[in-house]
């Protein structure tokens, strides 16, 4: 930058100087009309006082001039103030302006001491108190650009000043003696004053740049507040502002054109079914890595009109607007699915996992955030149950079975467990010896106002709403006053909920009542799913140590329908392995089933566990699954289900042989 740019410019970064233009030109173009109106009104007024006096070409071309030139500057100034101009053409403006001022600072300079030879001492004072008061209001007027102001008043005061000095005419050399002090003190105001207009630029740079600093801050604030750092998706806060920013629209849309057809919103809730068994199994850094390839495999299959977020540990949510017809709805969610299907091939190891999935569509499933969010984690809830690893839709058979669960609960809440609810007893046989080892403990209820209601629905219902424990504690100690009144030699089988494992103080229950029965620990199995350990490996872990203490043996129940069998085998102190009835149903015709029943019979057989078959139903399966080296089995061909009074006669007191 040249001595000159930085006399005009004394900024020294580039967008403070372009800053500093900027206003320098905003400012002037408001002082503009003022100051050419100044040159003007004086000129004439020495023209006219010196038109008798002077030639006519002093009096009144060379004025004329002048005065022409600045009415045409005025108009140009005018116009430009509706032009936006370019950084670079905003410096050359500002430029040629300070040539101009010296252009015409000189000018006029010239034509006043040309004209003060003629007329009287009074023609003569009035040109020497135009010079002084004109570059005084020029200088002012220029006085936001300075090095224009300097050379105004060097171009005027420096001749002014010598030319009456030399006329030794001590009035004259007094005056101008007077006007170079006024000047020097005129120059140092403006420089005072520029100095505190270009810190005020400064100033306002400074503030607009923490002003963008702040907003930046608040941007990546807000950004951070509604991203999911692992994944990078959107997380729970947002996906529930989408939401609702979403239904809004949809709820005005739908009142401005009173539309009968249900307007294209739908959600849908994701859960990784497995991640946890792959979590406890390879450790949490490799479960994000499986996360972050399953954001990115759900982000892959997005649109405009598809958003995807992560609200949960291994929960993703969907919001889906335009066409949500339900064959639309299936289509997404088998691709979805099917990419979560797809091998976790990672530095570290590799992981298969499947995804259920559950939707929920507006207006059909509920008109509110919290109705369509609760309504898409039933459709998920109802895919894991019966459809794993697929895609339920809400629909209007759901609605009745939550109002049905609905009225469990309110029923199970006013109920009166020791009164309505009671156990059967099924046999669990060692077809070998033809000898009953055990009973399992299976609850039923009674409700005065449903009638008999289904384990299968009662039970989840109770873990839900928190009182499983009471009814645990109620259900055990009824099943082991039952099982004082059998031979020591048999067993008691009893389902422990997976709250009763992993919430804090449950397991203390269960295990004073167990002791104040009086019946033998060793006497008693408790059963658990692999729904227990999913929930809290850890702390089921250390329950299940707890029991095992206390004398009890451990049966995993419901045994290969889940994600991590073998490894719940491996490292939990199981005693008893119950294999799932759904295996046995073709036994004696299915080469698969046989496969799969066979390796788990090896697999107990191995590791030194009781192998329990369930759901045995006839005389062939029976045949089938002693061949694969099965001896213990459970189900209605050896026994149905009975009532704690029917237990003695009908299986004890009467031979084995009719089992």
């Amino acid at each position: 930058m040249s001595f000159i740019e930085r006399l005009s410019c004394p900024c020294t970064t580039p967008a403070a100087r372009i800053e500093l233009r900027r206003s320098q030109y905003r400012a002037f173009l408001q002082q503009v009309p003022l100051l050419y109106a100044v040159l003007i009104v004086n000129t004439v007024a020495v023209a006219v006082t010196h038109f008798a006096v002077a030639p006519l070409y002093l009096s009144l071309y060379v004025p004329l001039l002048l005065c022409l030139f600045c009415a045409v500057r005025v108009a140009l100034w005018l116009r430009s103030r509706r032009v936006a101009l370019t950084d670079d053409a905003l410096a050359r403006r500002l430029r040629s302006t300070v040539w101009m001022v010296s252009v015409m600072g000189a000018a006029f300079t010239a034509w006043a001491l040309s004209l003060y030879q003629y007329g009287d001492a009074y023609a003569r004072s009035h040109v020497v108190l135009y010079m002084v008061v004109t570059v005084i209001g020029c200088a002012f007027c220029l006085m936001h650009m300075r090095l224009a102001a300097l050379l105004l008043t060097c171009i005027v005061i420096v001749p002014f000043s010598m030319f009456f000095a030399a006329t030794h005419n001590p009035v004259l050399i007094a005056i101008a003696v007077n006007v170079l002090l006024v000047a020097v003190a005129m120059v140092m105001i403006l420089l005072i004053y520029y100095r505190g207009f270009t810190e005020l630029v400064e100033s306002q740079i400074q503030l607009r740049a923490k002003q963008f600093e702040t907003q930046q801050l608040s941007d990546e604030n807000f950004r951070l507040a509604n991203r999911d750092t692992l994944t990078g998706l959107p997380n729970r806060r947002r996906f529930f502002a989408d939401l609702s920013a979403q239904l809004n629209a949809q709820l005005q849309m739908q009142a401005q054109t009173e539309a009968a057809e249900p307007l294209g919103l739908a959600i849908g809730i994701i859960d990784l079914d497995g991640f946890k068994q792959i979590n406890d199994m390879y450790g949490h850094v490799f479960g994000d890595r499986v996360l972050e390839e399953t954001g990115r495999r759900l982000a892959a299959l997005t649109s405009p009109q598809i958003t995807v977020a992560r609200v949960g540990g291994d929960e993703f949510a969907l919001l889906v607007a335009g066409t949500t017809a339900y064959r639309d709805l299936l289509e997404l969610g088998a691709a979805l699915c099917g990419a979560i299907e797809r091998p976790y091939v990672l530095p570290d190891s590799s992981a298969r996992m499947s995804a259920s999935l559950g939707f929920a569509h507006f207006p059909e499933a509920g008109a509110s955030a919290s109705q369509l969010v609760e309504r898409a984690y039933y459709a998920l809830h109802f895919a894991q149950e019966h459809r794993r690893g697929g895609t339920v839709i809400f629909s209007p058979e759901h609605e009745t079975q939550i109002r049905y669960l609905n009225k469990i609960e309110e029923a199970l809440r006013r109920a009166d467990f020791e009164r309505e609810m009671s156990l059967q007893f099924q046999p669990i046989l060692d077809t070998a010896t033809h000898e009953i080892m055990a009973f399992e403990a299976l609850a039923r209820w009674s409700s005065p106002t449903l009638g008999v209601v289904a384990p299968s629905m009662f039970i989840p219902v109770a873990e839900r709403c928190d009182l499983i424990h009471a009814l645990t504690e109620v259900l055990l100690r009824k099943a082991l006053d039952t099982t004082k009144t059998w031979p020591d030699k048999v067993r008691i089988s009893f389902n422990l909920s997976a709250r009763d494992l992993t919430m804090s103080g449950a397991l203390d229950r269960v295990i004073r009542t167990t002791l104040a029965s009086g019946v033998a620990p060793h006497r008693i199995d408790f059963e658990i799913t692999e729904t227990a350990l999913i929930q809290d490996f850890v702390q089921a872990r250390a329950a299940l140590d707890a029991l095992k203490k206390l004398g009890a043996r451990i049966s995993l129940d419901d045994f290969g329908t889940g994600f991590s069998s073998l490894n719940s085998v491996h490292r939990l102190p199981i005693d008893k392995v119950k294999v799932d009835g759904s295996f046995v149903a073709n036994i004696d015709r299915e080469p698969t089933a046989r496969a799969i029943v066979k390796s788990i019979v090896d697999l107990c057989e191995n590791l030194g566990l009781t192998c329990v078959i369930e759901g045995v139903e006839t005389q062939q399966q029976a045949d089938a699954l002693r061949e694969l080296g099965a001896s213990v089995m459970q189900g209605h061909l050896f026994g149905k289900p009975v009532a704690a009074s029917q237990v003695l006669s009908l299986y004890v007191k009467e031979p084995a042989s009719r089992l």
